[in-house]
């Protein structure tokens, strides 16, 4: 069974992306690893080639920012389409895998090997929010997405990258539930890298220049819960450097917040959350 992780960066510096934690926590399940580097105006390359492991092979997309969001998912794709083998194994700059899911994953892909129905394995999600003590776990934030998917079978990165489609109607990918659990560290950073990001996300998202005003606090969302866990082993020094001060939550505000209010009192108390958006279909 062949292995292939794929990931992208850009600005991981200036955007102070986990992005070496990344790579090295999935590279235990990978016979190759694609890095779609892009245009960056700090050492990201630098950065990515340090880790020197043969097994990383390097490539340069056109990151065509005028195609805003959907340049994530064509740059995805780039990566996806380098890749030969069984299983890709993808990651986002600002995730890390947890060690406890190595195993897990690998026994996922080859029970899955030989199942034709299954085009996909997902991965349980963490959100951290503000720092690395607190997770978002309302609605607005996915549970669980596709990580893992099948290579030759149709299978493509879609719209903005969260997540994948199949064949050219676009059919929700079959997935299969792992447990195993992805660190997502987007809105954990610092405040400065916080700042950095909403511009970057404001050019990307709205084809607008983000307001010049640092971040004063994060808006306060319901559904916050304190974190009691373990961080993923190849992430913990990336955490220690950035002990600071955290960023602090915005006033307690319900105005906007009702539907997901309703939805998580469903959730507790019945464990089916209504009407999630998905972008697979479970098998």
């Amino acid at each position: 069974m062949r292995v292939v992780g794929c990931t992208l960066v850009s600005n991981a510096v200036r955007l102070d992306f986990p992005v070496v934690p990344a790579i090295r926590s999935i590279l235990p399940l990978c016979d190759e690893l694609i890095v779609n580097v892009g245009p960056s105006d700090d050492a990201t390359l630098d950065l990515v080639l340090g880790i020197g492991d043969p097994r990383i092979r390097v490539i340069h997309g056109g990151w065509d920012r005028s195609r805003r969001e959907r340049m994530l998912s064509i740059e995805t794709q780039r990566a996806l389409d380098e890749a030969r083998g069984d299983w890709a194994v993808y990651i986002q700059a600002d995730e890390v895998l947890h060690e406890a899911g190595i195993p897990i994953l690998r026994d996922a892909m080859r029970d899955a090997r030989d199942d034709p129905r299954v085009e996909g394995l997902l991965l349980d999600y963490l959100h951290f929010y503000g720092s690395f003590d607190w997770t978002a776990t309302n609605r607005a934030w996915y549970p669980r997405e596709v990580r893992v998917i099948r290579l030759g079978a149709g299978v493509h990165s879609f719209r903005d990258a969260q997540g994948f489609r199949v064949g050219p109607a676009d059919r929700r990918i079959r997935a299969r539930r792992t447990g195993a659990v992805m660190h997502h560290y987007g809105w954990a950073r610092p405040r400065w890298a916080l700042d950095a990001k909403l511009a970057s996300d404001a050019t990307l998202y709205q084809g607008r220049e983000a307001p010049a005003a640092p971040l004063e606090s994060l808006g306060w969302t319901y559904g916050l819960a304190r974190f009691t866990g373990s961080h993923p082993a190849v992430a913990r020094e990336w955490i220690q450097a950035r002990s600071g001060p955290p960023v602090e939550f915005g006033p307690v505000r319900l105005r906007g917040q009702y539907r997901l209010i309703l939805s998580g009192l469903i959730e507790r108390l019945t464990g089916w959350r209504p009407f999630p958006y998905r972008h697979y279909v479970e098998v």
